[in-house]
């Protein structure tokens, strides 16, 4: 007896082993076809992953760098953009929770009588189950989330256009507000100078007792426009370091004495929107919902087709060995049809809303790139008229006007009014040079470019 029932105790630890190890020999397997049905988007993550660390690495070397208004990744520190940065970070750990597979499932029971009984053995129950979804799934749902990363990644890259245009516009606006303060300055000076000159004649009796009033008039109202350009400056300073994620106060580096001009353009309104088809990243967000869009249909069809469970159980409640080893395979029976149908409807129609977006975005780029050619066009044109006829003319109208002053054959009225235009030409040449740039800056977005980075 005692032979026998070491004879049985073996066979049964020898047919556990064999059971053991068929069961996860079969969940394997049921692992590795579910994980090759969803391996398409494995290799898209890998490279998105490989660029965010770069651009993560970018931010920090910004963030590091001991000259925080030095460098082309000057934006870098703006928080707008680290948000960008991180919700496609998570945009990019999607796609491995949604093509992984459940967690298989492990049981275990007893008989509880069977215990202790001279009658029948110990009586045990254990069984590893593992849902698979229908062939096809999994890579679906991880091309979708895979399409949404990308789109994500666009948006981030968009952002740093947008945060570039408005840095550029913000570099000329703070050009200008200093380069009108010496303007005005010298203006300042001038005014000085004729109410010197306005009340020695008059107190000789050459002029009459207005002229000294006016020029001391004209020479406090250009006090007052001092005091306004002051505060535009320290005003436009402080958005910039804003922008530049600097603390309030921080000392902006002054402005360089003369701004670098874009050349006019040449190339062909059509030729350009080619280009932006290629490199703006709004438009290559936008295609990339579109697919994610057409994954996310193909998904909802192939939700009407079942999904399995498979099944591996050692049933030590059968006392005959041969029965105790079970496998198995279960389904669900889709037949909500109901649901699954409105499930498709609302994937055709977030896919239609994505294409029409797509088209109208490019709408949208080819209206900005022609208009902002057309604008960069006629800011280059009234620069020329400034620097080539408005200005010198100004200038010389200035000189024409003091030399009659003082000769007695013009009023000083006259000098006050030609100082006037000479000021509103002046100021008004190097606004025309900021909206060159910035005009140039709203092209280089509306093409993908990064502003100023080809000036």
């Amino acid at each position: 007896m005692r032979v026998d029932s070491c004879v049985r105790a073996a066979r049964r630890r020898a047919l556990d082993r064999r059971c053991r190890g068929a069961l996860g020999a079969l969940l394997a397997l049921t692992a590795a076809l579910a994980s090759a049905c969803a391996g398409s988007w494995v290799a898209p993550v890998r490279e998105q992953r490989d660029a965010w660390e770069y651009a993560e690495s970018r931010a920090r070397s910004a963030a590091q760098a001991p000259d925080p208004f030095a460098g082309a990744a000057v934006l870098e520190r703006n928080p707008t953009l680290h948000a960008a940065r991180y919700a496609w970070r998570a945009a990019l750990e999607r796609a491995p929770q949604v093509a992984s597979l459940d967690d298989p499932m492990l049981g275990f029971g007893v008989a509880p009588r069977s215990f202790g009984s001279s009658e029948v053995n110990d009586a045990t129950f254990t069984d590893l189950s593992q849902r698979v979804p229908f062939p096809g799934k999994l890579s679906l749902r991880g091309e979708v989330a895979a399409f949404e990363a990308e789109a994500a990644e666009r948006d981030f890259e968009a952002v740093r256009l947008r945060l570039a245009a408005l840095a550029s516009r913000l570099f000329d606006e703070y050009y200008l507000a200093a380069r009108s303060l010496e303007v005005n300055a010298q203006h300042v000076a001038l005014l000085e100078e004729l109410r010197h000159v306005a009340t020695a004649r008059y107190s000789v009796g050459a002029a009459a007792q207005q002229d000294p009033i006016q020029a001391e008039v004209e020479h406090s109202h250009a006090l007052h426009r001092e005091i306004l350009l002051r505060t535009r400056v320290r005003v436009t300073a402080e958005q910039i370091l804003s922008l530049l994620h600097r603390p309030a106060g921080d000392v902006l580096p002054p402005p360089p004495r003369a701004l670098v001009l874009p050349v006019e353009l040449a190339d062909d309104p059509e030729a350009l929107y080619a280009e932006a088809m290629q490199a703006r990243p709004d438009l290559a967000g936008a295609e990339a919902r579109v697919r994610a869009g057409e994954a996310g249909v193909s998904l909802a069809r192939r939700e009407f087709l079942p999904d399995f469970t498979v099944t591996g159980a050692y049933n030590r409640v059968m006392q005959e060995d041969d029965l105790q080893p079970f496998v198995g395979i279960s389904l669900n029976l889709p037949i909500q049809i109901a649901r699954r149908r409105a499930a498709l409807a609302e994937a055709q129609a977030m896919l239609e809303s994505a294409r029409s977006a797509y088209l109208a975005m490019q709408d949208e780029a080819r209206f900005a790139i022609r208009s902002s050619a057309l604008r960069l066009a006629e800011a280059h044109h009234v620069r020329h008229l400034y620097e080539t006829q408005q200005l010198p003319a100004a200038r010389d109208q200035v000189e024409a006007a003091r030399s009659g002053f003082e000769t007695g054959r013009s009023e000083f009225f006259g000098l006050i009014d030609a100082e006037r235009s000479l000021l509103r030409a002046e100021i008004g040449l190097e606004e025309a040079r900021a909206e060159v740039c910035r005009r140039r800056a709203e092209l280089d977005r509306a093409l993908g470019r990064v502003a100023g980075q080809d000036w």
